[in-house]
């Protein structure tokens, strides 16, 4: 259970009686593995946040596979869902028992000609959360306040988890589709089954393709909305405006290139992708277009949690306790959430101790 001290007329955790669990990765092939220690201090600008709940995303299956290279050690996790409960001195835009998310961006520079033109999603020098800095995947996280989202109170945690990543990076790709009324999504997990929601609510329509054979993922696309689900190995049904590319599958690009209508679209939204085999010009001519997401920006989050708020949209979710995360993320490695799995933490009390 978290105590708390009045020091100097602010309250701080009696770190004596108080410690924290985390899920940390070395950097070895081992995966996680359970650590205890003490909860870290949070500095001027930041807020300690007691942690309910943590997305599970396929960016923490990058960092496992070093397929980018970050911090070492370091606490995965970017879908951060909590409650703050202690606060820098310097922060004034939360207060204690505020309930809040901590997105992907942790921080900017502030200074490099990204952050002076509107575009901190390309900072020279940013911080990301569960990669640079430690993350959610513990029952404790310390985040720059300015970089948290105030969430609204009809979203309970596990739900609100994944919009903080998923549901973020498909709204950014979503936006890059140039109003496109006709939109290929290109794998259908977590991100794609919370866009689909958003893009058909607003008129959208929205063609899934999931693995070959993936029958199951195709009912759960057609359930959300689409109006066609097939596998990433069949036609079309009808020409596209746009693609966004969730799977990390370089081949897909041309795939989807072919897809496209003159002018269209291609979006690749992960972070990491295999590599895009050559393929004709012809597929590209006609001013089509290949480009891609990096990151995302706070007006992002302002957007986005406004436009939920006006087109449901409900992320399904598969719950896991915080020592099951390495099953969790095995089984999204296999394709076998259906929607997004996310970690839930336990009070002390709650397991017992």
């Amino acid at each position: 259970m978290t105590r708390t001290l009045m020091i100097n007329g602010h309250p701080r955790l009696d770190r004596d009686r108080t410690t924290m669990r985390a899920m940390q990765f070395d950097g070895g092939g081992s995966g996680l593995h359970m650590i205890e220690r003490a909860i870290p201090e949070p500095g001027p600008d930041e807020i300690l946040i007691e942690v309910a709940a943590c997305g599970v995303c396929r960016t923490d299956l990058h960092i496992l596979d070093r397929d980018i290279e970050g911090k070492i050690p370091i606490v995965p996790g970017h879908e951060i869902v909590g409650k703050v409960i202690e606060t820098g001195e310097d922060v004034s835009r939360f207060s204690l028992g505020d309930r809040v998310g901590v997105p992907w961006l942790g921080s900017t520079c502030g200074q490099c000609r990204y952050c002076m033109t509107h575009m901190e999603n390309l900072c020279d020098d940013p911080g990301f959360t569960g990669f640079t800095v430690d993350g959610g995947y513990a029952t404790h996280a310390v985040a720059r306040a300015d970089y948290c989202i105030a969430l609204p109170p009809g979203l309970d945690d596990a739900h609100a988890a994944p919009l903080l990543c998923a549901g973020l990076i498909g709204y950014r790709a979503f936006s890059l589709t140039n109003d496109a009324h006709r939109i290929g999504l290109y794998g259908f997990g977590a991100s794609a089954h919370i866009i689909a929601q958003l893009a058909t609510g607003l008129g959208c329509e929205i063609a899934a393709f999931t693995k070959p054979g993936d029958v199951k993922g195709q009912g759960f696309a057609l359930s959300l909305g689409c109006i066609w689900a097939g596998g990433s190995d069949e036609a079309a049904p009808f020409e596209l405006d746009a693609a966004i590319i969730f799977a990390p599958v370089g081949s897909l690009v041309p795939t989807a290139l072919a897809a496209i209508r003159k002018g269209g679209t291609v979006v690749c939204a992960g972070i990491h992708m295999s590599d895009i085999p050559a393929f004709p010009y012809a597929l590209i001519w006609g001013e089509r277009q290949v480009r891609s997401v990096a990151n995302l920006t706070r007006a992002d989050g302002e957007s986005f949690f406004a436009a939920v708020g006006e087109i449901k949209v409900e992320a399904q979710v598969e719950r896991f306790a915080l020592e099951d995360a390495n099953v969790a993320l095995d089984r999204l490695r296999r394709g076998d959430i259906v929607g997004a799995a996310v970690l839930i933490m336990q009070t002390d009390q709650e397991r017992g101790e």
